[in-house]
This record gives structure tokens, sequence and C-alpha cells, in this order.
């Protein structure tokens, strides 16, 4: 039975940008990015939030150790892993992404239009949340471009810093998805009220006859985690 992955997380989010272009045309795109930046910006807040807590600077290098995800054993096992160089370290640090599950994901579903209004913003606001004072730029993407570039503006870099991320951050792909899903039905429904909550529940639908109902019901069950703030457990 497959599980949650890169790939179901891409697919949430390709589901909406369908269902809400679909449903309202330009608005839908325009909800669509501003769910995704308010998704990314939490995922961020959590990861400066536990920075705070160990006493770490909200650095391009902690940014990198306080990272929530590395690739899943399955992306591994089918070859489709993140395959990145870096080219750059400073002053800027930038990074050419040759191959990525989730631009796997969305051109599989042939939708690299949701690809790439998803990409544009995400990274670049997660970094947003973690340190609004940080540039994040990503100037082309492997949605329309052979590699996808990112380049982070003058990040304070030497080279000797170890970026690898703290194993102890490092959330499940059940929580990513279900972060994901319940963080754009937040803002769809807050935009468009009802009919908002019927794509959030078209999504789901659409979720349950991919991946069946079992995986649908686990995401059901985050309804009511607070994603803004990492857990005092953690």
């Amino acid at each position: 039975m497959m599980g949650f992955s890169e790939m179901t997380h891409a697919f949430i989010a390709a589901r909406f940008y369908v269902d809400l272009k679909e449903a309202f045309g330009e608005r839908g795109k325009a909800a669509f990015q501003q769910a995704t930046r308010y998704y990314a910006e939490q995922r961020g807040r959590r990861m400066a939030q536990r920075a705070i807590r160990d006493g770490q600077e909200l650095t391009y290098a902690t940014y990198s150790r306080y990272g929530e995800w590395v690739n899943s054993d399955e992306v591994k096992e089918q070859g489709l892993a993140n395959k990145v160089d870096v080219v750059s370290i400073s002053p800027d640090y930038e990074m050419h992404i040759h191959s990525c599950p989730w631009h796997s994901q969305f051109k599989k579903m042939g939708l690299p239009e949701a690809g790439l209004a998803y990409c544009r913003d995400l990274d670049a606001s997660i970094c947003r949340g973690f340190n609004p004072e940080m540039v994040y730029e990503v100037p082309q993407t492997l949605h329309d471009h052979d590699y996808c570039i990112q380049t982070v503006r003058n990040s304070g870099l030497s080279g000797t810093e170890k970026l690898e991320k703290k194993p102890d951050g490092i959330k499940s792909f059940e929580y990513h998805c279900a972060h994901s899903y319940w963080s754009y039905s937040e803002i769809v429904s807050a935009i468009f009220g009802a009919e908002g909550r019927r794509v959030c529940s078209q999504v789901l639908k659409e979720f349950s006859e991919e991946y069946g109902q079992q995986m649908a019901d686990a995401l059901k069950s985050w309804e009511n985690t607070n994603f803004n703030c990492v857990e005092s457990m953690d």
C-alpha cells in the first residue's frame, strides 16, 4: 500500500489548484497563492520557534538545519529523490535542482501550471516565515526549465558550516500532508465560505479516490491541530 510521501503532498496542492481555478477562475488562482504562502510561512515559523528555543540565531545555516523534511524512502526507491548541485556558497548561496519528487508528481498529473504556481512561492514563503529579513529567490523551476534555481542572497555562509537537518525536527509526511490540506482549507473557507468548503470536500474526495479512504481518514484526524506553533513536546 502506498503511504504518505512527497507525491501525496504534491497531489493535494495540485487538486486545490485545479478545483479552485475551476470553481472561481482568477479569484481561485489568487486564493491558491494566498493559501500556499500561508501554509509555507507556518512551516517557517515552526522552524524559527525551535531554533529560538535552542538559542540559535535565525541565519540561513540555522534555516537549513531546522528543516522539517527529508526525502522519503518511497521516492528514493523510485529514483525520484531531490538531486541538487550547489553552485555558489558566498555571498549568495545558489542551488540548481535537477530532480524533485514534487515536480515528478505535478508532471505525472499533467499539471505543470499548478506546479509552477506552487513552487514559485513555496520556499521563499517558508524562508519569510522563518526570518523575513532573509531574501530567498526562485527565479526558475523545473516546471518550465531544465532545472530549478534557488538563491539565498547574502547567505552569511563560509562553506565550513554543517547544514544537515536535525533529526528531531523532521516531521512525517502524514503530518505534512495534513498540514497542507488543513491550511489550504482554512484559507479557502475563509475566502469563499460555503462554496470554498465544497472545494475542500472535493479535494478530500479526490484524495480518497486516489489513495484510499484510510489515508483520507488519516488526513481528517489532524483537523484540530494548531500548525502555527511547534508542539511543546518536540
